[in-house]
Protein backbone atom coordinates (compact mmCIF):
# COMPACT_ATOMS: atom_id res chain seq x y z
CA UNK A 1 0.00 0.00 0.00
CA UNK A 2 0.99 3.67 -0.10
CA UNK A 3 0.58 6.28 1.76
CA UNK A 4 -1.01 9.19 0.16
CA UNK A 5 2.39 11.50 -0.01
CA UNK A 6 4.03 8.95 -1.90
CA UNK A 7 0.65 8.48 -4.52
CA UNK A 8 1.23 8.67 -8.84
CA UNK A 9 -2.01 8.18 -10.20
CA UNK A 10 -3.06 6.50 -13.45
CA UNK A 11 -6.18 7.03 -14.30
CA UNK A 12 -7.11 4.46 -17.41
CA UNK A 13 -9.96 5.50 -19.64
CA UNK A 14 -10.74 9.46 -20.30
CA UNK A 15 -14.33 9.18 -20.87
CA UNK A 16 -17.38 11.14 -19.07
CA UNK A 17 -16.39 9.18 -15.36
CA UNK A 18 -12.20 8.98 -16.42
CA UNK A 19 -11.43 12.87 -16.84
CA UNK A 20 -13.42 14.73 -14.07
CA UNK A 21 -11.58 12.31 -11.90
CA UNK A 22 -7.87 12.63 -13.35
CA UNK A 23 -8.69 16.67 -13.63
CA UNK A 24 -9.67 17.00 -9.64
CA UNK A 25 -6.64 14.48 -8.75
CA UNK A 26 -4.17 15.98 -11.10
CA UNK A 27 -4.63 19.19 -8.87
CA UNK A 28 -3.21 17.44 -6.40
CA UNK A 29 -1.10 14.26 -6.90
CA UNK A 30 1.22 13.39 -10.09
CA UNK A 31 -1.73 11.53 -11.98
CA UNK A 32 -1.49 10.89 -15.83
CA UNK A 33 -4.60 9.98 -17.90
CA UNK A 34 -3.75 6.70 -20.15
CA UNK A 35 -6.59 6.38 -23.37
CA UNK A 36 -6.41 4.09 -25.92
CA UNK A 37 -7.75 6.58 -28.51
CA UNK A 38 -5.09 8.81 -29.50
CA UNK A 39 -7.57 11.49 -30.91
CA UNK A 40 -8.69 11.67 -27.51
CA UNK A 41 -5.45 12.62 -26.21
CA UNK A 42 -4.57 14.82 -28.64
CA UNK A 43 -7.46 17.07 -27.43
CA UNK A 44 -6.72 16.74 -23.59
CA UNK A 45 -3.34 18.06 -24.37
CA UNK A 46 -4.49 20.97 -26.51
CA UNK A 47 -6.38 21.20 -23.58
CA UNK A 48 -10.16 21.38 -24.56
CA UNK A 49 -12.52 18.22 -24.19
CA UNK A 50 -15.14 17.27 -26.32
CA UNK A 51 -17.60 16.11 -23.98
CA UNK A 52 -17.56 19.28 -22.01
CA UNK A 53 -17.56 17.58 -18.85
CA UNK A 54 -14.61 19.92 -18.27
CA UNK A 55 -13.86 23.21 -18.94
CA UNK A 56 -10.53 24.31 -20.40
CA UNK A 57 -9.72 26.01 -17.29
CA UNK A 58 -10.42 23.22 -15.20
CA UNK A 59 -8.00 21.26 -17.58
CA UNK A 60 -5.36 23.95 -16.96
CA UNK A 61 -5.86 24.26 -13.26
CA UNK A 62 -4.72 20.26 -13.06
CA UNK A 63 -1.34 21.49 -13.13
CA UNK A 64 0.30 18.05 -12.30
CA UNK A 65 -1.96 16.33 -14.92
CA UNK A 66 -0.33 14.37 -18.36
CA UNK A 67 -1.76 12.59 -20.82
CA UNK A 68 -1.00 9.25 -22.72
CA UNK A 69 -1.89 6.56 -25.21
CA UNK A 70 1.23 5.04 -24.28
CA UNK A 71 0.92 1.94 -21.15
CA UNK A 72 4.22 2.31 -20.97
CA UNK A 73 4.08 6.23 -19.62
CA UNK A 74 1.93 4.46 -16.66
CA UNK A 75 4.71 2.05 -15.43
CA UNK A 76 5.73 4.41 -12.81
CA UNK A 77 2.44 4.86 -10.79
CA UNK A 78 1.56 3.18 -8.24
CA UNK A 79 -2.36 3.89 -7.70
CA UNK A 80 -4.68 3.26 -10.81
CA UNK A 81 -8.16 3.81 -11.42
CA UNK A 82 -10.07 2.23 -13.93
CA UNK A 83 -12.94 3.99 -15.43
CA UNK A 84 -13.91 2.43 -18.57
CA UNK A 85 -16.96 1.49 -20.11
CA UNK A 86 -18.96 -1.44 -19.45
CA UNK A 87 -22.01 -1.38 -21.92
CA UNK A 88 -24.16 -4.70 -22.90
CA UNK A 89 -24.19 -6.66 -26.14
CA UNK A 90 -26.74 -7.20 -28.53
CA UNK A 91 -27.98 -9.89 -26.53
CA UNK A 92 -28.09 -7.79 -23.28
CA UNK A 93 -25.46 -9.50 -21.61
CA UNK A 94 -22.71 -7.64 -19.87
CA UNK A 95 -19.78 -6.72 -22.06
CA UNK A 96 -16.52 -6.99 -20.33
CA UNK A 97 -14.06 -6.12 -23.33
CA UNK A 98 -13.23 -3.08 -22.17
CA UNK A 99 -12.91 -3.78 -18.50
CA UNK A 100 -10.36 -6.56 -19.46
CA UNK A 101 -8.58 -4.72 -21.81
CA UNK A 102 -8.23 -2.41 -19.22
CA UNK A 103 -7.23 -4.77 -16.70
CA UNK A 104 -4.76 -6.48 -18.97
CA UNK A 105 -2.65 -2.97 -19.35
CA UNK A 106 -3.16 -2.34 -15.54
CA UNK A 107 -1.20 -5.55 -15.45
CA UNK A 108 1.14 -5.34 -17.37
CA UNK A 109 2.69 -2.62 -15.57
CA UNK A 110 1.79 -3.71 -11.97
CA UNK A 111 4.13 -3.61 -9.12
CA UNK A 112 4.56 -4.94 -5.47
CA UNK A 113 2.22 -2.74 -3.23
CA UNK A 114 0.45 -1.20 -6.21
CA UNK A 115 -3.40 -0.57 -5.52
CA UNK A 116 -5.84 -0.81 -8.32
CA UNK A 117 -9.67 0.61 -8.06
CA UNK A 118 -12.21 0.06 -10.53
CA UNK A 119 -15.10 2.28 -11.11
CA UNK A 120 -16.85 0.57 -13.75
CA UNK A 121 -20.76 -0.24 -13.18
CA UNK A 122 -20.57 -4.56 -12.60
CA UNK A 123 -22.40 -6.78 -11.09
CA UNK A 124 -21.56 -7.68 -7.40
CA UNK A 125 -18.57 -9.60 -7.55
CA UNK A 126 -17.60 -8.98 -11.08
CA UNK A 127 -13.86 -6.85 -9.85
CA UNK A 128 -12.92 -9.90 -7.62
CA UNK A 129 -14.08 -12.34 -10.36
CA UNK A 130 -13.31 -10.89 -13.84
CA UNK A 131 -10.69 -8.65 -12.51
CA UNK A 132 -8.18 -9.90 -10.24
CA UNK A 133 -7.44 -12.97 -12.55
CA UNK A 134 -6.30 -10.66 -15.01
CA UNK A 135 -4.37 -8.88 -12.99
CA UNK A 136 -2.79 -12.04 -11.26
CA UNK A 137 -2.46 -13.60 -14.74
CA UNK A 138 -0.72 -10.21 -16.70
CA UNK A 139 1.42 -9.43 -13.67
CA UNK A 140 2.22 -12.33 -11.88
CA UNK A 141 1.72 -11.10 -8.67
CA UNK A 142 -0.57 -12.31 -5.77
CA UNK A 143 -3.96 -10.49 -4.99
CA UNK A 144 -3.97 -9.21 -1.61
CA UNK A 145 -0.47 -10.42 -1.09
CA UNK A 146 1.68 -8.27 -3.73
CA UNK A 147 -0.83 -6.13 -5.12
CA UNK A 148 -4.22 -4.59 -3.87
CA UNK A 149 -7.92 -3.26 -5.25
CA UNK A 150 -10.61 -0.99 -4.12
CA UNK A 151 -13.88 -0.65 -5.73
CA UNK A 152 -15.66 3.25 -5.55
CA UNK A 153 -18.56 3.44 -8.61
CA UNK A 154 -18.61 5.92 -10.49
CA UNK A 155 -21.77 8.67 -9.68
CA UNK A 156 -21.29 11.01 -13.01
CA UNK A 157 -24.02 12.43 -14.30
CA UNK A 158 -23.10 14.02 -17.49
CA UNK A 159 -24.10 17.66 -18.97
CA UNK A 160 -25.28 18.37 -15.28
CA UNK A 161 -22.93 21.31 -13.62
CA UNK A 162 -24.92 21.36 -10.09
CA UNK A 163 -23.68 17.56 -9.47
CA UNK A 164 -20.08 17.62 -10.08
CA UNK A 165 -17.65 14.87 -8.89
CA UNK A 166 -16.22 16.68 -5.79
CA UNK A 167 -19.89 17.97 -4.46
CA UNK A 168 -21.60 14.19 -4.94
CA UNK A 169 -20.88 11.73 -1.97
CA UNK A 170 -18.43 8.81 -2.86
CA UNK A 171 -18.49 5.11 -1.90
CA UNK A 172 -15.58 3.48 -0.97
CA UNK A 173 -14.23 -0.01 -0.16
CA UNK A 174 -10.98 -2.29 -0.58
CA UNK A 175 -10.08 -5.73 -0.38
CA UNK A 176 -8.42 -5.08 3.08
CA UNK A 177 -9.48 -3.27 5.81
CA UNK A 178 -6.14 -1.49 5.35
CA UNK A 179 -6.45 -1.14 1.42
CA UNK A 180 -9.92 0.46 2.65
CA UNK A 181 -9.09 2.94 4.95
CA UNK A 182 -6.26 3.74 2.60
CA UNK A 183 -9.01 4.12 -0.70
CA UNK A 184 -11.21 6.18 1.30
CA UNK A 185 -8.57 8.50 2.58
CA UNK A 186 -7.65 9.11 -0.93
CA UNK A 187 -10.80 10.09 -2.65
CA UNK A 188 -11.42 12.13 0.61
CA UNK A 189 -9.07 14.35 -1.05
CA UNK A 190 -11.07 15.34 -4.05
CA UNK A 191 -14.82 14.83 -2.30
CA UNK A 192 -15.61 17.80 -0.64
CA UNK A 193 -19.18 15.85 0.23
CA UNK A 194 -17.64 13.20 1.69
CA UNK A 195 -17.45 9.01 1.43
CA UNK A 196 -19.42 6.22 2.50
CA UNK A 197 -16.87 3.22 3.21
CA UNK A 198 -18.76 0.24 2.11
CA UNK A 199 -18.04 -2.75 4.12
CA UNK A 200 -16.56 -4.68 1.15
CA UNK A 201 -16.02 -5.18 -2.91
CA UNK A 202 -19.13 -6.59 -3.46
CA UNK A 203 -21.44 -4.09 -1.22
CA UNK A 204 -19.92 -1.41 -3.24
CA UNK A 205 -20.53 -2.73 -6.72
CA UNK A 206 -24.25 -3.95 -4.99
CA UNK A 207 -24.92 -0.11 -4.36
CA UNK A 208 -23.38 0.97 -7.52
CA UNK A 209 -25.66 -1.26 -9.44
CA UNK A 210 -29.06 -1.07 -7.81
CA UNK A 211 -29.30 3.07 -7.86
CA UNK A 212 -30.14 2.94 -11.53
CA UNK A 213 -32.21 -0.19 -11.68
CA UNK A 214 -34.51 1.38 -8.79
CA UNK A 215 -34.67 4.56 -11.15
CA UNK A 216 -35.30 2.26 -13.73
CA UNK A 217 -38.25 0.17 -12.22
CA UNK A 218 -39.73 4.00 -11.36
CA UNK A 219 -39.53 5.05 -14.83
CA UNK A 220 -40.86 2.37 -15.93
CA UNK A 221 -43.96 2.80 -13.66
CA UNK A 222 -44.49 5.99 -14.38
CA UNK A 223 -44.19 4.96 -18.66
CA UNK A 224 -47.34 1.72 -18.05
CA UNK A 225 -49.22 4.82 -15.93
CA UNK A 226 -48.49 7.00 -19.34
CA UNK A 227 -49.50 4.29 -21.64
CA UNK A 228 -52.68 3.69 -19.56
CA UNK A 229 -53.74 7.47 -19.41
CA UNK A 230 -52.99 7.56 -22.98
CA UNK A 231 -56.14 5.02 -23.29
CA UNK A 232 -58.04 6.95 -20.60
CA UNK A 233 -57.73 10.02 -22.44
CA UNK A 234 -56.05 11.43 -19.31
CA UNK A 235 -53.33 14.15 -19.45
CA UNK A 236 -50.56 11.89 -17.46
CA UNK A 237 -48.70 15.29 -16.51
CA UNK A 238 -51.51 16.87 -14.33
CA UNK A 239 -51.99 13.00 -12.62
CA UNK A 240 -49.00 13.20 -11.78
CA UNK A 241 -49.21 16.62 -10.81
CA UNK A 242 -51.83 16.04 -8.89
CA UNK A 243 -50.40 12.79 -7.15
CA UNK A 244 -47.36 14.81 -6.31
CA UNK A 245 -48.83 16.84 -3.58
CA UNK A 246 -48.37 13.82 -1.00
CA UNK A 247 -45.19 14.37 0.54
CA UNK A 248 -44.01 10.73 -0.47
CA UNK A 249 -44.91 10.35 -4.20
CA UNK A 250 -42.06 9.98 -5.76
CA UNK A 251 -41.05 12.75 -8.69
CA UNK A 252 -40.82 9.93 -11.70
CA UNK A 253 -42.17 11.35 -14.93
CA UNK A 254 -42.74 8.79 -18.57
CA UNK A 255 -40.16 8.76 -21.50
CA UNK A 256 -37.47 6.94 -23.13
CA UNK A 257 -35.07 5.38 -20.92
CA UNK A 258 -31.22 5.37 -22.24
CA UNK A 259 -27.67 6.33 -21.68
CA UNK A 260 -24.74 4.70 -20.27
CA UNK A 261 -26.46 3.89 -16.71
CA UNK A 262 -30.32 3.74 -16.15
CA UNK A 263 -30.87 1.39 -19.38
CA UNK A 264 -27.90 -0.74 -18.97
CA UNK A 265 -26.99 -1.25 -14.79
CA UNK A 266 -30.11 -3.18 -14.43
CA UNK A 267 -29.02 -5.90 -17.22
CA UNK A 268 -25.60 -6.42 -14.96
CA UNK A 269 -28.01 -7.42 -12.18
CA UNK A 270 -30.34 -9.45 -13.68
CA UNK A 271 -27.39 -11.36 -15.51
CA UNK A 272 -25.81 -11.98 -11.92
CA UNK A 273 -28.58 -13.07 -10.53
CA UNK A 274 -29.77 -15.68 -13.54
CA UNK A 275 -26.17 -17.31 -12.59
CA UNK A 276 -27.30 -17.76 -9.39
CA UNK A 277 -30.60 -19.42 -10.10
CA UNK A 278 -32.86 -16.58 -9.59
CA UNK A 279 -34.87 -15.00 -12.39
CA UNK A 280 -36.05 -11.36 -11.50
CA UNK A 281 -39.42 -10.63 -12.82
CA UNK A 282 -39.63 -6.97 -11.56
CA UNK A 283 -36.28 -6.04 -13.23
CA UNK A 284 -36.58 -7.46 -16.16
CA UNK A 285 -40.70 -6.50 -16.58
CA UNK A 286 -39.69 -2.57 -15.82
CA UNK A 287 -36.57 -3.17 -18.67
CA UNK A 288 -38.90 -4.28 -21.52
CA UNK A 289 -41.52 -1.60 -21.12
CA UNK A 290 -38.60 0.99 -21.25
CA UNK A 291 -36.94 -0.46 -24.12
CA UNK A 292 -40.31 -0.73 -25.59
CA UNK A 293 -41.74 3.34 -25.28
CA UNK A 294 -39.55 4.23 -28.43
CA UNK A 295 -41.47 1.60 -30.38
CA UNK A 296 -44.71 2.82 -29.33
CA UNK A 297 -43.98 6.76 -29.73
CA UNK A 298 -43.39 6.40 -33.54
CA UNK A 299 -46.13 4.17 -33.78
CA UNK A 300 -48.45 6.72 -31.87
CA UNK A 301 -47.29 9.23 -33.78
CA UNK A 302 -47.99 7.20 -37.17
CA UNK A 303 -51.27 6.52 -36.09
CA UNK A 304 -52.05 10.14 -35.65
CA UNK A 305 -50.76 11.24 -38.85
CA UNK A 306 -53.38 8.83 -40.50
CA UNK A 307 -56.20 9.71 -38.70
CA UNK A 308 -55.34 13.82 -40.24
CA UNK A 309 -55.09 11.82 -43.22
CA UNK A 310 -51.47 12.22 -44.13
CA UNK A 311 -49.61 10.29 -46.45
CA UNK A 312 -46.91 8.63 -44.02
CA UNK A 313 -45.31 6.87 -47.52
CA UNK A 314 -44.70 10.75 -49.08
CA UNK A 315 -43.82 12.60 -45.84
CA UNK A 316 -40.62 13.57 -44.12
CA UNK A 317 -40.47 13.61 -40.25
CA UNK A 318 -38.42 15.61 -37.87
CA UNK A 319 -36.94 13.89 -34.80
CA UNK A 320 -35.91 17.09 -32.34
CA UNK A 321 -32.92 15.70 -30.34
CA UNK A 322 -30.29 12.42 -30.68
CA UNK A 323 -28.71 12.59 -27.61
CA UNK A 324 -29.75 10.22 -24.35
CA UNK A 325 -30.56 13.24 -22.14
CA UNK A 326 -30.60 17.13 -22.42
CA UNK A 327 -28.01 19.32 -23.11
CA UNK A 328 -24.74 16.73 -23.39
CA UNK A 329 -23.19 15.39 -26.61
CA UNK A 330 -23.59 11.98 -25.28
CA UNK A 331 -24.77 9.40 -27.19
CA UNK A 332 -24.19 6.27 -25.64
CA UNK A 333 -27.24 4.05 -25.85
CA UNK A 334 -29.82 6.72 -27.25
CA UNK A 335 -33.17 5.24 -27.00
CA UNK A 336 -34.19 7.79 -29.57
CA UNK A 337 -32.43 5.15 -32.32
CA UNK A 338 -35.51 3.08 -31.49
CA UNK A 339 -37.88 6.03 -32.20
CA UNK A 340 -35.83 6.16 -35.89
CA UNK A 341 -35.50 2.53 -36.53
CA UNK A 342 -39.65 2.51 -36.10
CA UNK A 343 -40.15 5.19 -38.71
CA UNK A 344 -37.69 3.79 -41.09
CA UNK A 345 -39.05 0.18 -41.03
CA UNK A 346 -42.33 1.93 -41.96
CA UNK A 347 -40.05 3.48 -45.25
CA UNK A 348 -40.90 7.05 -44.08
CA UNK A 349 -38.22 9.85 -44.44
CA UNK A 350 -36.57 11.11 -41.24
CA UNK A 351 -34.31 13.81 -40.99
CA UNK A 352 -32.52 14.20 -37.12
CA UNK A 353 -31.64 18.00 -35.60
CA UNK A 354 -29.56 18.15 -32.52
CA UNK A 355 -27.19 20.87 -31.89
CA UNK A 356 -25.42 19.47 -29.25
CA UNK A 357 -24.04 16.34 -32.05
CA UNK A 358 -21.27 16.75 -34.40
CA UNK A 359 -22.57 14.91 -37.44
CA UNK A 360 -19.25 13.00 -37.72
CA UNK A 361 -20.05 11.07 -33.91
CA UNK A 362 -23.58 10.36 -34.80
CA UNK A 363 -22.57 9.23 -38.69
CA UNK A 364 -20.23 7.14 -36.82
CA UNK A 365 -22.11 5.80 -33.45
CA UNK A 366 -25.58 5.10 -35.25
CA UNK A 367 -25.31 6.11 -39.26
CA UNK A 368 -27.25 9.17 -38.60
CA UNK A 369 -26.49 12.17 -40.86
CA UNK A 370 -27.83 15.23 -38.81
CA UNK A 371 -29.91 18.07 -40.60
CA UNK A 372 -27.53 21.35 -39.48
CA UNK A 373 -30.72 23.52 -40.96
CA UNK A 374 -34.09 23.65 -40.42
CA UNK A 375 -36.46 24.46 -43.45
CA UNK A 376 -40.14 25.89 -43.38
CA UNK A 377 -43.19 24.10 -44.77
CA UNK A 378 -41.17 20.87 -45.04
CA UNK A 379 -42.31 18.20 -42.01
CA UNK A 380 -45.51 15.95 -42.03
CA UNK A 381 -44.76 15.46 -38.17
CA UNK A 382 -42.08 17.01 -35.52
CA UNK A 383 -41.15 14.32 -32.60
CA UNK A 384 -39.46 16.70 -29.65
CA UNK A 385 -37.67 13.75 -28.08
CA UNK A 386 -34.83 15.30 -26.11
CA UNK A 387 -35.42 18.83 -24.34
CA UNK A 388 -32.39 20.56 -25.11
CA UNK A 389 -31.97 23.97 -23.98
CA UNK A 390 -31.97 25.36 -27.26
CA UNK A 391 -35.32 23.44 -28.49
CA UNK A 392 -37.34 25.12 -25.10
CA UNK A 393 -36.26 28.64 -26.58
CA UNK A 394 -38.63 27.59 -30.19
CA UNK A 395 -42.34 28.40 -29.70
CA UNK A 396 -44.71 26.39 -30.80
CA UNK A 397 -45.57 29.09 -33.49
CA UNK A 398 -41.73 28.74 -34.56
CA UNK A 399 -42.43 25.08 -34.93
CA UNK A 400 -45.09 24.90 -36.72
CA UNK A 401 -43.72 27.22 -39.22
CA UNK A 402 -41.71 24.16 -39.64
CA UNK A 403 -44.89 22.09 -40.91
CA UNK A 404 -46.97 21.61 -43.64
CA UNK A 405 -50.52 22.40 -43.34
CA UNK A 406 -51.55 18.77 -41.55
CA UNK A 407 -48.84 18.08 -39.95
CA UNK A 408 -48.60 15.75 -35.87
CA UNK A 409 -46.36 17.22 -33.32
CA UNK A 410 -45.84 15.05 -31.15
CA UNK A 411 -43.71 16.22 -27.67
CA UNK A 412 -41.93 13.64 -25.51
CA UNK A 413 -40.71 15.47 -23.25
CA UNK A 414 -43.76 17.89 -21.97
CA UNK A 415 -42.38 21.59 -23.45
CA UNK A 416 -45.30 22.87 -24.59
CA UNK A 417 -48.65 22.45 -22.94
CA UNK A 418 -50.81 19.79 -23.87
CA UNK A 419 -53.53 21.77 -25.55
CA UNK A 420 -50.61 22.93 -28.53
CA UNK A 421 -49.64 19.70 -29.77
CA UNK A 422 -50.82 16.61 -31.17
CA UNK A 423 -49.45 14.05 -28.60
CA UNK A 424 -47.34 13.50 -25.46
CA UNK A 425 -46.55 11.41 -22.60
Amino acid sequence: MNELAQVRIGIIGLGYVGLPLAVEFGKIYPTIGFDLNEARIDELRRGTDATLEVSDEELREAHLLEFTAEDQHIRTCNVFIVAVPTPIDAAKRPNFKPLEGASRTVAKVLKKGDVVVFESTVYPGATEEVCVPLLEQGSGLTYNQDFFCGYSPERINPGDKQHRLPSIVKITSGSTPEIARFVDALYKTIITAGTFPASSIKVAEAAKVIENTQRDVNIALINELALIFERLDINTGEVLAAAGTKWNFLPFRPGLVGGHCIGVDPYYLTHKAQEVGYHPNMILAGRRLNDNMGHYIAATVIKKMIKKGIDTATSKILVMGLTFKENCPDLRNTRVIDILSEFTEYGIEVDVYDPWVSSEEAVKEYGVSLVQSLDKDTYSAVVIAVAHRQFTEISITDLRRLCKEKAVIYDVKGLYPRDQVDGCL
